[in-house]
């Protein structure tokens, strides 16, 4: 019975010593990720970074989302709880956008700060991005480094952690920026339209004229 208990002691702090060196690996997978709503290459698209922890129990109190050289415009979404502020540079050589306008600068990061205590550990928050995703080839993956500062300590996703988004085959203009052609009315037209309508109008004057004249002879 010795035997059996001994051995089953140590299974137990086999078990929980596994448990305790897998916890920290369990723990660092779960770091930021992106999604987006298409990943289609040069398409406008919302990509969504999720935080779902803080720094070892740590809450988060700032999110800063590092943007590659190959997206120079983001419109980042207004969170309620936090403020956000974009980094701007000035660019070296102005760019030209999808629609012809120059593009003089861009924005290098965009900084969440929370209001209030922070995103306390365990509970997940998203930020959302509007941008256009470059130009490239199916499988090309458009890094988005992340700086996550908590109230102690700082989680840095970057290299292969990453958040990123893959690209896939570019799709075609489906048309909807195309304007209807409009309908013009000519000068020639409205002064033909003129012309039949004073024509109309002295054809009545004189019927009634013509009338009134017949009635008085009649009389007479």
């Amino acid at each position: 019975m010795r035997s059996t208990k001994s051995f089953g002691a140590v299974a137990l702090a086999l078990g929980a010593g596994t448990l305790l060196a897998l916890a920290p690996a369990a723990a660092a997978s779960a770091h930021v990720s992106a999604s987006a709503s298409s990943t289609a290459a040069g398409s406008s698209s919302v990509v969504t970074f999720s935080v779902p922890h803080g720094c070892d129990g740590s809450p988060t109190t700032v999110v800063t989302i590092e943007i590659p050289e190959s997206v120079p415009a983001v419109t980042p979404t207004v969170n309620p709880n936090w403020t956000v502020e974009k980094v701007i540079e000035q660019l070296d050589e102005p760019l030209t956008d999808a629609h012809g306008n120059e593009i003089t600068e861009r924005v290098t990061a965009v900084a969440y700060t929370t209001i209030g205590a922070g995103l306390a550990d365990g509970y997940r928050d998203t930020f959302d991005l509007s941008l256009r995703l470059p130009e490239g080839e199916v499988g090309d993956v458009v890094e988005f480094p992340v700086v996550q500062t908590c109230a102690v300590g700082t989680a840095e996703w970057v290299g292969e952690e990453a958040p990123s988004v893959t690209l896939t085959a570019a799709i075609e203009d489906d048309g909807h920026d195309a304007e209807a052609p409009a309908t013009v009315a000519t000068a020639g037209g409205d002064v033909l339209a003129r012309a039949f309508g004073i024509g109309g109008l002295v054809v009545g004057t004189v019927a009634v004229v013509i009338a009134v004249l017949s009635r008085r002879s009649a009389k007479a």
